[in-house]
């Protein structure tokens, strides 16, 4: 069984990486309460898969439901990641994502992991359509 974790490397830190993915040229899709962002990219890096959470302070005002909700992401991503990064490690592509939070109130963990696997899977799917 392959490692689950989810390293500083896999983590999207670089300003200008963030702005490319919101720069409009990116693919998304939506498994309420959750919006997945990403982008293919070219830039040799560590990681297969680089990672971005992102929870509204509009829609929760306090930061310790803003961070139990990433922490819930976070989780979900890392157990899950294992089919996309052999996708791309098998099509030699690396790829940006960033997972949106998108309702007001909070989601059970098993309720979230669900939401997130599909969108992996259909992110998985989109790769293997492309050539």
């Amino acid at each position: 069984m392959e490692k689950q974790t989810l390293s500083k490397e896999e983590r999207l830190c670089s300003q200008k990486a963030v702005e490319r993915l919101f720069a409009g040229q990116a693919s998304s899709f939506s498994a309420f309460p959750v919006r997945v962002v990403f982008l293919p990219t070219e830039e040799p890096e560590a990681a297969w898969a680089s990672v971005l959470m992102s929870v509204s302070k509009k829609r929760f005002k306090r930061a310790v439901k803003r961070n139990r909700v990433k922490r819930q992401l976070r989780e979900a991503y890392r157990k899950n990641k294992h089919e996309l990064v052999r996708c791309l490690a098998e099509q030699n592509r690396s790829l940006h994502l960033a997972f949106i939070y998108l309702d007001k109130t909070l989601h059970p963990t098993d309720e979230l992991e669900k939401k997130v696997v599909r969108l992996l899977d259909r992110i998985v799917q989109s790769l293997k359509e492309r050539p």
